[in-house]
């Protein structure tokens, strides 16, 4: 996690320095979702990326570890779904609103002796499956498809566990979610004393990104309030920081 007030500090004494105005509070919590959002994805690039590539045996240095290691703070594994019909159908949006990708799903049959993980299957795809004597779905082999039905993301298990919104009958089939989470949104949280804005930290949510991002976020903020306030010095100035930082990590 990254302390939002320690990068908002620096992105005002760098700004102030360059003599290139005064970035306010609103303006910084706007660039601040999306430098926080442009990294995070960036990750997922980058892993596709060296992962095609020799890594070394030295963890802490091995760039693919590294990032694996960042995405690891937003995994969450065997999340409990709610099944809201008869059908198997799993309201995605509702339950789980801060999914980003879809890692794996996992079935608890109660009339299985252990978990099943599903596969995932096409719409296109059911009736292939389901008319197949040898790849039909079964609970020793569930699959799962995906759907949008009113805006709304949804999974269908087959074969349809036991319908179990509110239900807390331990007997009950279940079905376990492991997914990467969308990062909180930050916010530089302020009270306005004598006509200026103080930190509060109550009211305020820190960067949940790995703390070694804490650089790149700064330089990110400062290049997106440079394009916004019409500074192409501030802009050149982040750049610069930024790119100091990228050959010291090829190094």
């Amino acid at each position: 996690m990254v302390k939002i007030d320690n990068v908002y500090q620096k992105v005002l004494a760098i700004a102030n320095k360059e003599q290139r105005g005064y970035i306010t509070p609103q303006e910084f919590n706007l660039f601040a979702d999306q430098a926080q959002m442009e990294i995070f994805e960036q990750y997922f690039y980058d892993i596709n990326q060296w992962n095609r590539q020799h890594g070394n045996n030295t963890a802490h240095s091995d760039m693919l570890t590294n990032l694996e290691e960042k995405v690891s703070l937003f995994e969450r594994y065997d999340q409990v779904a709610d099944v809201s019909s008869d059908w198997g159908d799993i309201n995605m949006t509702t339950g789980f609103p801060n999914l980003y990708r879809l890692e794996m799903v996992r079935v608890d049959y109660k009339t299985e002796s252990t978990f099943r993980q599903a596969e995932e299957i096409q719409l296109n795809e059911l009736n292939k499956y389901g008319s197949s004597p040898l790849g039909g779905w079964s609970k020793k082999r569930p699959v799962y498809t995906r759907y949008t039905h009113t805006n709304s993301k949804n999974l269908k298990v087959y074969p349809y566990p036991a319908y179990s919104i509110g239900s807390s009958d331990p007997d009950i089939d279940r079905v376990l979610i492991s997914y990467i989470q969308t990062p909180a949104v930050p916010n530089w949280g302020y009270v306005v004393v004598n006509d200026k804005a103080l930190y509060n930290s109550t009211s305020s949510t820190d960067f949940e990104l790995h703390p070694s991002e804490e650089s790149e976020l700064v330089y990110r903020i400062l290049a997106l309030a440079g394009v916004a306030i019409e500074k192409p010095q501030l802009v050149q100035t982040a750049v610069g920081l930024g790119a100091g930082q990228i050959q010291q990590e090829k190094q």
